[in-house]
């Protein structure tokens, strides 16, 4: 697969749209593509589509986890001063097309190579988590942006909630706070307690909670306020004991979690993390390595599985979810230059 095709491939992908629940278009055409190029192609249950090159059974797999769906948004796909723009260019229609490219590129390999265009990870995560019920692979990319330059080890992890606070209603000049009053005052005693939880400084190991959505009513005997919000969770700190800290700084009100995602961090010990740095100085570079305030499917399968894990592929992740969302072309062919290595490099220990 030429450069050429390997952008056409990109540009094509970026310019169906699949927005998180209409996926189905999109994975069609990933799908089909891949079987093209001699790979084994399926879509399972939950919609992923799946694209498999076979190596030797005692060579491990290796399996590339990318998503294929976005977030709602318009940006015209066009190719502009060496840059491809387009809704999911970056997050992560990028990191997936150069699995795809790599894969097919990759004939000396010996390990299994399995890619997979994940759908529903900018919502509950539903086809990533859909993978747990199968065989977990020997070691795990994530395809997320980080810079094709770059090893991404960890994530914070993400909790949502919902808060309420109701009350009978009261004279404006009577002694009882309005109840808007009231929320605003528990919000500021959560943003108090998620600092005095955060285990350090920076930004990765700091629970940062961020307010979403507040509204408010009143029927006449009662008012009431609800707000929601979104809590980035750093590693070491269990959702548990965050959970039952806020419980108690939101009185009178009450605050209802959902189901939470924990930090993850892997180490760089790995024979995967080797295979990239390989890869990457064979490229005439010194790996950068990070870890990332958002979350991704990494979340979700890691821990689960224990198997070595990364995440990597090109793209500049500030440009998530713009309007000015674009790839760099150069450091997109170069980051299928690293990964073709790594597909032929590793193989289970």
């Amino acid at each position: 697969m030429s450069d050429e095709d390997a952008v056409k491939l990109l540009r094509r992908l970026v310019a169906i749209p699949s927005v998180t629940g209409a996926e189905s278009a999109a994975v069609a055409f990933l799908t089909e593509e891949m079987r093209r190029r001699g790979l084994e192609v399926a879509i399972d249950e939950a919609g992923n589509g799946i694209a498999v090159r076979r190596g030797a059974p005692e060579a491990g797999t290796l399996m590339f986890l990318g998503h294929i769906d976005t977030v709602p948004g318009h940006v015209p796909v066009r190719i502009e001063d060496g840059a491809l723009y387009g809704r999911g260019s970056v997050d992560a229609k990028g990191p997936l097309a150069t699995a795809c490219t790599a894969a097919g590129r990759a004939r000396s390999t010996r390990a299994t190579i399995k890619v997979v265009a994940a759908v529903g990870e900018e919502g509950p995560s539903h086809g990533a988590r859909h993978l747990l019920r199968g065989e977990p692979p020997d070691a795990l990319v994530i395809g997320e942006p980080g810079g094709w330059d770059a090893i991404v080890l960890g994530y914070k992890g993400s909790m949502r909630a919902q808060l309420r606070f109701e009350q009978p209603v009261s004279h404006a000049a009577g002694q009882s706070a309005p109840v808007c009053d009231v929320a605003a005052d528990a919000w500021m005693r959560v943003r108090a307690r998620c600092r005095d939880l955060s285990p350090g400084d920076s930004v990765f190991e700091s629970l940062t909670p961020a307010l979403l959505h507040m509204d408010s009513g009143t029927d006449g005997m009662a008012e009431w306020a609800t707000m929601s919000a979104a809590f980035r969770l750093p590693p070491g700190l269990a959702a548990e004991t965050i959970q039952d800290a806020l419980r108690a700084e939101v009185k009178p009100g009450v605050i209802a979690f959902d189901s939470a995602d924990e930090a993850f961090r892997a180490p760089r010990t790995s024979s995967l993390v080797g295979s990239f740095v390989r890869a990457l100085r064979a490229e005439g570079c010194t790996p950068r390595y990070k870890v990332k305030s958002g979350t991704s499917d990494m979340n979700v399968v890691a821990p689960v599985w224990k198997c070595p894990t990364v995440a990597y592929g090109p793209g500049d992740s500030s440009l998530d979810h713009t309007p000015d969302e674009h790839i760099d072309i150069d450091g997109y062919l170069r980051a299928v230059t690293v990964l073709t290595r790594v597909f032929e490099d590793w193989s289970a220990q």
